[in-house]
């Protein structure tokens, strides 16, 4: 083959290497602008399996690289005056000078063609005159540039800035300095990459960055290869502590705003793009180095084994594609933990510390119990002692206390509408699956969306507390969960809006009923979606009526015998309608602004809020993001629950989008947990409210480490519990716990002891940690759903 490689990078330089040890036939040239000397950067660091995939690719490189690593096992994390070391975790580092330097006579001994400081030919002649273009020309790609329409790339610039030094001060483990300054939180990530030095990159918000003063230098245009110096000494006076007298060094060090590279296809014909150029990921959850020449690991094999460049790129990009998703999902999430660290400052200095490793989702509360065990501990201690528990139980059956009402433990099922109600009259159906899910061992078993009236259901099958027929057969069923379990009930109150008179799901989601429609109304005559009805535009007068069928609702509701009371302001229905400007389009007091388009929301939970009882517990579902341009964001969430705790809501029950039928979830494992997290630890928390996490989370495992690093304080599961009624009675029995954070009926205890036969993640056979993460990631995300209402499978997104 004839191959031409733009970018000399490691990703191109080892590509290039690979593919003539595979054939001294193929003729491969490299250009690479910069001079060979010209080495930007500090550490690059490795994981065992890159290792292992290069020591088999290449036993020179391999043998070369592990004579110059600097290895290490351990995590030391600096925070509020505290160092915790946390052990069993496996790095190799080495200077990517070195590794430059080592690839770049690797090609020369092979015979590669290597031309620096020499602009690549234009790429269109290349594809001409080649059989292979790689394109490894970085995040700055001109190549993916000129054929964006092929490629189809995303470009996520994000708000942290981070400045890329070293130090001559040689760590002994993987450093995380966490550092409260007057501007605001600061951090390091600092690693040894040889003997003589130690990558120290500084990282900080661009609010705090500006606050701190480094935006002095903003506007400063520095030639190639020159730092900005009066950053870098104000960074050596800031963390003149961590820095214990040694020196910072510079490497062409000026602030960057990390962005985020994604493409929907990385080949155009024979063009085919590599390393940043194709994808970028966070450099807290590794490095682009190793992503780059794991890239060229797997095109490499995919050209020595299929017959023809095309099928081997469509192999190529099949086999490394959900790799790289999968690493992005995680890098994407550290990064959004970084970039929002700040809401941590107060955090207990140990569950920070679990915060932080649990940041990207690819370590566990198992999976770190594996690797440290005396920390894993540490952290159980650590949370009953916050929580003034007497005993250590797993973290989901340590009890909490939701308001003014006392729960056993930290699971909840969650608000799923089943449809199979009469004339809005829940039956035997609701007793049987209520019930059930009671009787399970959850702390907390919520009701499907009740609704206040006949013209406020979803579809003909929803329940309702509009008459007094309907309280008694709710009776019957709150009197069953008492005498039956020790779970408390909470019915969740709502209006479908928009998003009513409607088949029920299994005929057709949000399609209009055939026959026997109602009127249904909304903030503003603007349907859900294509083919959807067309509201009426609520008056005041309908406001008010509105208003009052909640607040009879919820009297019926409090002599129906329910414990929590639930408003449900998410999900399109509504109230949530009033709240997300897609829906919204008011131009009086109650639209625009997000303060009046709360207006209306708030009137309601205070004259719910007014009937319900004190000694009783009250709060709010919403939805965190409209995940649909011009809809609400996060940051909106956070504003939106300050107002609703403000107003008397005792919890805030946190999931996301089904605004508008058109928006664009980023489904994934736990994908909604980090919204939770954002409103408990920026606003819940220091009102004394609690938050309750929900979406796509399916394991004891994951439940635990959830709370364990204060992300919420309560998990929701869904499907999970239709999947398994006794899913939380089944966690206790896996994880050897028995006590009061888990009550089995006495018809049950035969089974609450785990068959011996059982295999569980936590006790089977080690497999490589990387391994484990991907597997945990895939098993998750193979069934759940992506939430309580929505019909769709993540399969496609695994």
């Amino acid at each position: 083959m004839k191959i031409a490689v733009i970018g000399g990078g490691p990703g191109g330089l080892y590509f290039a290497a690979l593919m003539k040890q595979l054939d001294a036939h193929h003729d491969v040239t490299v250009w690479e602008r910069n001079a060979a000397s010209d080495t930007f950067g500090f550490g690059v660091v490795f994981s065992d399996e890159t290792l292992g995939g290069i020591g088999n690719a290449d036993p020179v490189v391999a043998e070369y690289m592990s004579r110059r690593f600097a290895r290490w096992s351990d995590i030391d994390i600096h925070f509020r005056g505290q160092m915790h070391t946390v052990g069993g975790q496996g790095f190799a580092a080495m200077s990517r000078k070195e590794l430059l330097q080592l690839l770049q006579r690797r090609c020369l001994e092979l015979g590669v063609d290597v031309r620096f400081s020499t602009v690549a030919p234009d790429v269109e002649q290349l594809a001409a005159d080649y059989d292979l273009v790689l394109a490894a020309d970085g995040l700055n790609s001109a190549v993916r540039t000129k054929y964006a329409a092929s490629f189809k790339p995303t470009l996520d610039p994000r708000t942290s800035k981070y400045m890329w030094l070293g130090t001559d001060q040689v760590f002994e483990a993987f450093k995380f300095f966490v550092k409260e300054t007057d501007a605001g939180t600061m951090q390091i990530h600092g690693y040894p990459y040889s003997d003589e030095g130690s990558t120290f990159i500084v990282e900080m918000h661009e609010d705090v960055w500006r606050a701190a003063g480094f935006d002095e230098t903003e506007h400063e245009v520095f030639a190639p290869g020159v730092s900005d110096q009066k950053s870098v000494d104000k960074v050596a006076e800031i963390f003149a502590e961590e820095l214990a007298g040694y020196q910072v060094l510079t490497n062409n060090s000026k602030w960057i705003n990390f962005t985020t590279v994604r493409n929907e296809n990385w080949r155009h014909e024979n063009i085919v793009l590599l390393g940043d150029a194709a994808h970028t990921a966070h450099f807290s959850i590794g490095s682009g180095t190793k992503l780059a020449m794991e890239d060229a690991l797997a095109l490499a094999a995919c050209l020595h084994e299929h017959a023809d460049v095309d099928s081997a790129l469509a192999a190529y990009e099949t086999e490394r594609r959900p790799v790289v998703e999968s690493t992005q999902r995680a890098a994407q999430a550290s990064l959004e933990w970084f970039e929002n660290i700040g809401q941590y400052k107060d955090q207990d200095p140990v569950q920070f510390c679990f915060n932080l490793l649990t940041r990207s989702r690819r370590i566990t509360y198992e999976n770190l119990k594996l690797r440290d065990t005396g920390f894993a501990q540490q952290v159980d201690e650590n949370f009953a002692r916050l929580n003034a528990s007497p005993s250590a139980a797993p973290a989901m059956f340590q009890p909490h206390r939701l308001g003014n009402t006392d729960l056993v433990n930290r699971i909840v099922v969650s608000s799923m509408d089943m449809y199979s109600a009469t004339d809005g009259v829940p039956g035997d159906f609701h007793l049987v699956h209520l019930g059930s899910k009671a009787m399970g061992g959850a702390g907390l078993v919520m009701t499907e969306m009740v609704c206040v009236s006949d013209i406020g259901r979803i579809t003909p099958g929803c329940t309702g507390l509009y008459t007094d027929e309907q309280a008694e057969a709710w009776k019957r069923v709150t009197d069953y969960v008492h005498g039956n379990s020790n779970a408390k009930i909470g019915v969740q109150l709502g209006h479908s809006g928009r998003k009513g008179s409607t088949k029920l799901m299994w005929e057709g989601i949000d399609q209009p009923l055939e026959e026997g429609n109602w009127e249904v109304i909304a903030p503003s005559a603007l349907p859900y979606g294509e083919g959807c009805h067309v509201p009426v535009e609520m008056d005041r007068a309908q406001m008010d009526e509105v208003r009052e069928q909640f607040v009879a609702a919820a009297r019926r509701a409090d002599a129906a015998g329910f414990d929590v009371l639930e408003v449900h302001m998410a999900h399109g229905y509504l109230l949530s309608s009033f709240l997300s400007p897609l829906s919204n389009q008011r131009t009086d007091e109650y639209g625009g602004s997000l303060e009046n388009r709360l207006r209306y929301p708030l009137e309601v939970l205070d004259a719910v809020r007014q009937a319900w009882p004190a000694h009783k517990t009250i709060g709010v579902r919403v939805s965190a993001t409209d995940w649909a341009e011009g809809g609400n964001t996060d940051d909106d969430a956070v504003e939106i629950s300050r107002a609703f705790i403000a107003h008397g809501a005792q919890f805030i029950d946190v999931s996301s989008g089904q605004i508008v039928k058109d928006e664009k979830p980023a489904f994934g494992r736990s994908y909604q947990t980090p919204f939770a997290d954002k409103i408990r630890n920026q606003v819940a928390a220091q009102a004394g409210a609690s938050v309750i996490a929900v979406g796509a989370v399916s394991s004891y495992d994951d439940v635990n480490s959830i709370l364990l690093a204060g992300r919420a304080d309560l998990v929701a599961l869904g499907r999970t519990h239709l999947y398994n009624p006794q899913w939380t009675l089944q966690a206790a029995a896996e994880q050897d716990y028995i006590g009061d954070g888990a009550t089995w009926p006495l018809q049950f205890k035969a089974g609450r002891r785990k068959p011996p036969a059982a295999r569980t993640d936590a006790v089977r056979p080690r497999l490589s940690l990387v391994r484990q993460e991907e597997e945990l990631e895939q098993t998750h995300l193979r069934w759940t759903p992506s939430n309580e209402s929505a019909t769709s499978n993540l399969v496609t997104s695994v």
